[in-house]
């Protein structure tokens, strides 16, 4: 049987029903917004694996679109070894047009508007974390929460900002006290068919959220991380001519062992 899907820079995206879909992350890894030419082995398993502790841990927050990670669960087409460890069952939402960026700490894109003040350091952290909308255009453009407001309203607006703080919060406290700080997040939103507002997409994997080491952290440098910073800066410390280089095999194994061991950490 053969079901209508999209690929995106990571996850494959199966049209299986009027209500569902099937969702497979793959070992593919972007940067700058590119594909990179090679994968990461058994990324997909570990993104996969990150998402669905955290999921589970902010249940009570809010719903999210998860329905199953068991393959037995799915079409007959999904049940291979293929698939195992890194797809999932999902509520069908209608997505809304924003990725939803909580920022703890001054990095980033955040460093990179406020580093000319001289208010703050590199890696400060914020008094209290803020909420930063983008669009999802294909080059994110970062918007006001006003903005935010007129395209959806300021109900919605305000329970998704609300939302995702809430996320960000429980979930910080709880990596801190596994020795991780989470700098930033990205979170997805969309609603269902009461429009209730659901939590969907994948929640504060290393491709979507900046991890640090808490014991290594030091303001004013760029701390040690478990996330998808390592492979950027080897990217640009290497690149020529503004083109991206072929990535060494023991590159891509280190980045798989970087996400190893968040997933390690969080569910030690």
């Amino acid at each position: 049987m053969e079901f209508q899907h999209t690929s995106g820079k990571v996850r494959d995206i199966y049209d299986i029903s009027r209500g569902k879909l099937v969702i497979v992350t793959t070992d593919r890894i972007s940067a700058f917004d590119i594909i990179l030419p090679k994968p990461v082995t058994g990324k997909g398993k570990l993104l996969n694996a990150i998402s669905l502790f955290w999921f589970d841990l902010t249940k009570d927050i809010i719903p999210n679109h998860v329905i199953s990670s068991d393959l037995n669960d799915m079409p007959e087409y999904f049940q291979k070894p293929e698939f195992e460890g890194r797809t999932l069952l999902v509520k069908k939402l209608r997505m809304l047009p924003f990725e939803c960026i909580v920022r703890g700490y001054m990095f980033g894109h955040m460093w990179e508007k406020y580093s000319k003040s001289g208010k703050y350091e590199l890696a400060q952290k914020l008094d209290v974390p803020v909420f930063t909308p983008s669009t999802k255009a294909k080059h994110d453009e970062y918007i006001s929460f006003k903005d935010m407001e007129q395209k959806i309203g300021a109900e919605l607006a305000n329970k998704v900002k609300d939302t995702s703080l809430s996320i960000y919060n429980r979930c910080y406290d709880y990596a801190y006290r596994k020795g991780v700080i989470i700098a930033d997040a990205k979170f997805e939103f969309g609603l269902d068919e009461n429009d209730n507002l659901v939590l969907a997409d994948e929640i504060l994997t290393p491709d979507s959220s900046r991890f640090w080491s808490l014991a290594e952290y030091k303001v004013g440098v760029s701390p040690k991380s478990y996330d998808k910073q390592f492979i950027r800066d080897w990217l640009v410390s290497n690149k020529t001519e503004n083109k991206l280089p072929d990535i060494p095999d023991d590159i891509l194994d280190k980045t798989a062992e970087i996400y190893a061991t968040l997933l390690a950490k969080i569910t030690s």
